[in-house]
């Protein structure tokens, strides 16, 4: 059974800082336990992202490589994502047409 991960929930957050990352978005966005994830601000916004495995990485350890081309890749697959975002949050929300009504 698939479970929607789009309803927002309301998470505690312990006198430490630490919230806990539901399960069915840690299952969807393949977020081990233990594990890392990358935090950031962005557009006012807190970002939770998963770190790349190293199968994502794959072939970018292996040899020699350029300084900062393991950042690129990291860089490359987070903006990859966030266009993917910026597309479902353009077909979700409503059309001018929509917001009219008669």
């Amino acid at each position: 059974m698939s479970s929607s991960t789009q309803v927002k929930q309301v998470i505690q957050v312990s006198q430490k800082g630490q919230a806990t990352i539901p399960k069915p978005l840690r299952e969807k966005f393949g977020i081990d336990t233990p594990g890392e994830v990358f935090v950031y601000e962005e557009e006012g916004r807190i970002v939770i992202e998963p770190v790349p495995s190293v199968g994502e990485l794959h072939g970018i350890h292996a040899g020699s490589h350029e300084p900062g081309e393991v950042l690129d890749k990291v860089r490359e697959l987070k903006d990859e994502e966030k266009r993917r975002e910026e597309e479902r949050v353009e077909r979700l929300r409503p059309s001018a047409d929509e917001d009219v009504e008669e």
